[in-house]
């Protein structure tokens, strides 16, 4: 039995439901969509006592006003857009309580620049191919295909839990200069090595051009050896392209499922997040690591979760 949830005073710039996105359906044309930042948005449903994959909300720079219907637990997780209730500022990875006819709402960005906010007891919108997630570009998933807009009101299942808190080695830092990890490839034959060796010896800045698609990069031009196009490719997440315009681009949630363009690298998984939380003008260098070292990386990571997991009763 659903029941109110919240309201939407104000939606903010891009504030959406997500989840872990659609898996499966790549063959057939559907992009995955889902969180940037997977690991805020899970660390935030652990808080709450949520299943580790349940659907949050992605608030994007500018976040929402709420009014809660409800008395809930909720817990903002990823980059410290100044969330307060009913004025007062509140902290970040933790659970707390919201009591009904609370406001919360967002001031200016501190770090980051998403914050996924998880409601005890999930959101409450139709699956759709497995999925609660809103794939932006493709107008489906979520609330009616589409962010947040004012006069929403939102359905969950809400109950009230015991407050958690993180250990702060488990809250990262957002940095305005990244060291990325990629694997090379897979499309070498398309780069000259001179070009391969300026890609991970150079700095790019994060475009303003950039969204939940994928992040331009401006900085040096990649020279292409026999030509800029490839035949069309499945793209995995953190995917590089590089375009005639010899300027990479990372390929992130609301990807398109092929492109026509050589990859000199991925992302690996583990680094997405902090990808993810990049804003326009920060400063990425490229540094490559083995597959070996990749999958080492994302299963640490699983570890943690699974481990957290278990000591807050929650489901992975």
């Amino acid at each position: 039995m659903t029941a109110l949830l919240f309201k939407v005073l104000k939606p903010g710039l891009q504030t959406s439901v997500q989840d872990l996105g659609r898996t499966g359906y790549q063959q057939f044309g559907m992009s995955p969509s889902g969180a940037m930042d997977t690991y805020s948005m899970q660390m935030a449903n652990l808080l709450t006592g949520n299943p580790l994959g349940e659907a949050v909300l992605e608030a994007v720079m500018i976040g929402p006003s709420l009014e809660v219907l409800t008395n809930v637990s909720i817990a903002i997780c990823g980059g410290n857009l100044e969330p307060k209730v009913n004025g007062q500022e509140v902290s970040m990875w933790k659970s707390f309580i919201l009591k009904e006819g609370d406001i919360l709402s967002f001031g200016k960005v501190k770090s980051g620049g998403r914050a996924y906010i998880s409601f005890a007891g999930g959101i409450d919108v139709p699956l759709l191919l497995g999925s609660k997630s809103t794939f932006l570009n493709g107008s489906l998933g979520g609330l009616n295909g589409r962010a947040l807009e004012a006069g929403d009101i939102v359905h969950g299942k809400p109950y009230v839990c015991k407050n958690r808190f993180l250990h702060r080695s488990f809250i990262p830092e957002y940095k305005m200069k990244l060291t990325i990890r990629v694997i090379l490839g897979p499309h070498y034959e398309k780069f000259t090595q001179s070009a391969i060796d300026l890609f991970l010896a150079s700095e790019y800045k994060v475009s303003s051009k950039s969204n939940r698609m994928g992040y331009r990069l401006e900085g040096p031009k990649l020279e292409h050896k026999g030509g800029s196009d490839i035949i069309s490719d499945a793209i995995p997440p953190g995917g590089i392209q590089v375009p005639a315009s010899g300027e990479p681009i990372i390929l992130l949630a609301e990807r398109q499922t092929t492109g026509g363009y050589p990859r000199i690298g991925t992302v690996i998984s583990v680094d997405l997040p902090a990808l993810a939380q990049a804003m326009p003008g920060t400063v990425i260098e490229f540094k490559e690591v083995s597959i070996e070292e990749a999958q080492l990386l994302y299963l640490r990571r699983k570890k943690v979760f699974k481990n957290l997991s278990k000591i807050a009763g929650c489901k992975s």
